[in-house]
């Protein structure tokens, strides 16, 4: 007869187990040390394992149509709840530790000294930017103060404000600047986004004080934080490197922007939710973003491919993200890593891409027969 306490034993081995592959992440720590430490050809580590090895492996892996139970306790995602908290403190160390390491590091010259913080871009967009995103979804106070940490290693604590009062409410409608419309190209997306997120973020904020009757300048205010956060890594990135250390940290903001950004274009690339009128839209549904199933980039990116059910669901941690077919979601051809790479060619993404939009148009909305008037206000839906 097994006791109680083995059974909680065998139980937290399985769940561990089951989550062992969504910590593939931690991996990339020894290979940014490895690139500023070895230097040479080891300084592209970063961008082939995240970019191609993953790629080459999600071709072998296949897809992971398998789907965890929804109402999975918070007890049940012990170890999953682990994996993105212990991810602040160690990118926190990696980050300002090279800043510290490499600026002095003589082995290295300058491109080098570039490239490896352009790898640690990489690693603080795809894995950190990601598990900020993970972490402010969710209803505890310490893991929204980390979401806050990760996002000011990067210079985009805005993100935050932008993702949970602009870009939920308003996905897959023109009043949303992360939703790239149909034909809009990432180097034309990338500039509108940057300038518009900053805005429509800070607009939200603004309104939502002024509906409890205060100003923008109440300390309540998250923006207040989000510079001070801000603020304290810039000094700390000069106290440790030096000015050598505040561009090459400044480099890497920059990369992992462009890494979060490259991800915005592809998951709601020209999908538009129903207008019904008065400045109302119908509830989004896993249609309204391009989900994936691929199966080792779901690991890398702790399923943020599962986006349709994200969208859907936005309160579920992504171990019980579930993935849908091609009767309920848009499917992207291949995982992030490929469709990423795909996205900075115009003339590849739009031939592989506009026309899955054109048969996503026919699918769900075949009531519309001139999108282009539609798109501009000019033709409502019927109703």
């Amino acid at each position: 007869m097994t006791s109680p306490t083995t059974n909680i034993s065998t139980d937290q081995l399985s769940q561990f187990r089951r989550a062992l592959p969504f910590a593939l992440s931690f991996a990339l720590i020894p290979l940014v040390w490895i690139s500023a430490t070895v230097g040479g050809w080891t300084v592209i580590l970063m961008p082939l394992v995240t970019w191609y090895l993953f790629s080459i492996i999600d071709a072998i892996a296949g897809l992971n149509l398998d789907n965890a139970d929804p109402d999975a306790s918070d007890g049940d995602l012990f170890w999953y709840r682990m994996i993105t908290t212990a991810w602040m403190p160690v990118q926190f160390l990696t980050l300002f530790g090279l800043l510290w390491y490499v600026p002095q590091a003589a082995h290295l010259s300058g491109w080098e000294k570039a490239a490896v913080f352009f790898g640690v871009g990489v690693m603080t967009g795809t894995i950190g930017i990601n598990y900020a995103h993970e972490l402010m979804h969710q209803r505890n106070r310490r893991e929204r103060f980390w979401a806050d940490a990760l996002l000011a290693m990067v210079l985009y604590s805005h993100f935050r404000s932008e993702h949970l009062l602009v870009h939920h409410r308003y996905v897959a409608t023109p009043r949303d600047p992360v939703t790239a419309r149909y034909n809009e190209g990432f180097h034309r997306f990338y500039p509108r986004v940057l300038r518009q997120s900053l805005v429509s973020s800070f607009q939200a904020e603004k309104a939502m004080l002024a509906r409890k009757g205060k100003p923008w300048t109440d300390l309540s205010n998250p923006f207040f934080k989000y510079w001070a956060l801000q603020a304290g890594c810039l000094i700390l990135a000069v106290v440790l490197g030096g000015w050598v250390g505040l561009g090459l940290f400044l480099l890497q903001a920059g990369v992992a922007i462009w890494q979060l950004e490259l991800v915005n274009y592809i998951e709601h690339y020209g999908l538009t939710r129903k207008h019904l009128g008065d400045g109302k839209y119908e509830h989004v549904q896993p249609r309204h973003s391009w989900n994936a199933a691929h199966m080792a980039s779901n690991w890398l990116l702790i399923n943020l491919q599962r986006h349709s059910d994200h969208h859907y669901k936005p309160d579920r941690r992504f171990p019980v993200l579930q993935t849908y077919g091609d009767a309920e979601a848009p499917q992207l051809p291949y995982g992030y890593p490929v469709m990423t790479m795909a996205a900075m060619m115009p003339w590849v993404w739009r031939r592989v891409m506009n026309p899955r939009v054109r048969e996503w148009r026919r699918t769900y909305y075949p009531e519309i027969t001139d999108w282009a008037e539609y798109n501009a206000g000019k033709t409502p839906y019927p109703r």
